[in-house]
C-alpha cells in the first residue's frame, strides 16, 4: 500500500509515518522547506517537499498513491495573520480532497481534532453527537479546523471515502515544537509553572492515536467524526500527576480566570503584537480554559477498537524526553517509573 503522509514532521505525524512504516505501507512523506527532518530520521520513504497553502504542487505526489493520510495543520493558539491559518487548514484541506479525487486516491484519513466539539461550562463528557457550530469556535485554529472538518464531512456525503479522526490532546515523546499541550509539560519543568485556573483537559497516548490511522484506512464509518481520546483530567490533576513523576512540587494557587484573562491579555499585546513574540498566555487559550474539555472515546472503542490508555506512561515518556532533549534542566532524580 502506497500512502501519501501530511504533517510528518510534525509530533502526531512523526508517530502516524512510525506506525505505517511498521505495518509495511510504503510512504511519501510531505514536507516544507523549512521543515527540520528529524522527527522522521530512520523512517523508510521517499520525501516530498511541498505547501498546502500550494497544493496544486502536491498532484504529482498523489498519483499512484492508494491512500492519503492528512494530519498537516497550522496548530497555534496565538498567530499575527489568520488568513495564513486558514489557507493551511481549510482551503488546504478542501484542495487536497479534490487533488485526491482526481487522482483517483481510494482512501482518506483526515486527523481533525477534539477542538471542533460542543464543549460545555459544566465539564459534562460530550461526545460526537453533542450539538455544536461554528458559532462555539473560538479563535483562528478552532474556526478553522471546524471548517476543515467540514469540508472532509462534504467530501464523503459526495461519495469521496474519508475517514474523520479527531484525537483529544496527544501527550508522548517526541514534540519537539513544542505543541501548546507540550508547553505545559515544559513550563511545569522550568518552574514557570507557579498558578492554574480551573480546567480540564483529555490526555491521549499519541501512540495510540498513531495506531488508529492505519486502523482506520479499513474500519469505521466515512464521513463520520470519531474522538480518540485517553483520561479526563482537570489541569491540577495533571499538574499533580507530574510532580509524582518528577519530584518536583505542583502549584497549590488557583487563578480566578478574570485575572488569568487579564494576564493574557497584556502578555499578547506587550510580548505578541508589540514585540513580535509569542506570548505565553494567550486570550484564547483562557477563553477555552473555561470549558472542561472532556469526551468520551466509546464510538472509537466499538468500532475502531481503540484502547483508553491510562495517561502515566505517555506523560512520563514526555517529560524524560523534553529533558533528555534540552528543554528543561536535568533533574537530580526522578521517582522511579510506576509502569501502567
Amino acid at each position: 500500500m502506497k500512502v501519501f503522509l501530511t504533517g510528518s514532521t510534525g509530533f502526531v505525524g512523526s508517530h502516524v509515518a512510525r506506525a505505517y512504516a511498521a505495518a509495511g505501507a510504503e510512504l511519501r512523506l510531505l514536507t516544507r522547506k523549512t521543515s527540520r527532518l528529524a522527527a522522521i530520521e530512520g523512517i523508510a520513504g521517499e520525501v516530498v517537499v511541498g505547501d498546502l497553502r500550494q497544493p496544486e504542487s502536491l498532484r504529482t505526489a498523489l498519483a499512484g498513491c492508494d491512500a492519503l493520510v492528512h494530519v498537516a495543520a497550522d496548530y497555534r493558539l496565538w498567530v499575527r495573520d489568520p488568513k495564513q491559518m486558514y489557507a493551511a487548514n481549510v482551503d488546504g484541506t478542501r484542495e487536497l480532497l479534490r487533488l485526491a479525487r482526481e487522482e483517483g486516491v481510494a482512501r482518506v484519513v483526515y486527523t481533525s481534532s477534539v477542538a471542533t466539539m460542543g464543549f460545555k461550562m459544566d465539564g459534562s463528557i460530550v461526545d460526537e453527537e453533542t450539538p455544536v457550530s461554528l458559532d462555539e469556535m473560538i479563535g483562528p485554529y478552532k474556526r478553522s479546523k471546524f471548517m476543515a472538518e467540514q469540508e472532509a464531512i462534504k467530501a464523503a456525503r459526495a461519495g469521496q471515502h474519508v475517514m474523520i479522526l479527531n484525537p483529544t490532546t496527544p501527550i508522548g515523546a517526541g514534540d519537539a515544537k513544542p505543541t501548546p499541550t507540550g508547553r505545559i509539560v515544559v513550563d511545569f519543568l522550568n518552574r514557570k509553572f507557579p498558578a492554574y485556573v480551573d480546567t480540564g483537559l483529555n490526555l491521549v497516548d499519541v501512540s495510540e492515536v498513531a495506531r488508529m490511522h492505519v486502523v482506520a484506512l479499513e474500519r469505521g464509518t466515512p464521513g463520520e467524526r470519531t474522538i480518540l481520546g485517553g483520561e479526563n483530567l482537570t489541569l491540577k490533576q495533571i499538574l499533580d500527576r507530574m510532580s509524582a513523576i518528577t519530584g518536583l512540587p505542583s502549584p497549590t494557587m488557583k487563578v480566578p480566570h478574570a485575572v488569568a484573562l487579564a494576564f493574557a491579555f497584556f502578555d499578547e499585546t506587550i510580548t505578541g503584537r508589540l514585540l513580535g513574540k509569542e506570548p505565553r498566555a494567550t486570550v484564547e487559550e483562557v477563553r477555552l480554559s473555561r470549558k472542561q474539555m472532556f469526551a468520551s472515546s466509546a464510538k472509537a472503542e466499538c468500532e475502531l477498537g481503540f484502547r483508553v490508555l491510562p495517561v502515566y506512561n505517555a506523560l512520563r515518556a514526555a517529560i524524560e524526553w523534553f529533558l533528555a532533549n534540552g528543554y528543561a534542566p536535568a533533574l537530580a532524580s526522578m521517582p522511579p517509573s510506576e509502569a501502567r
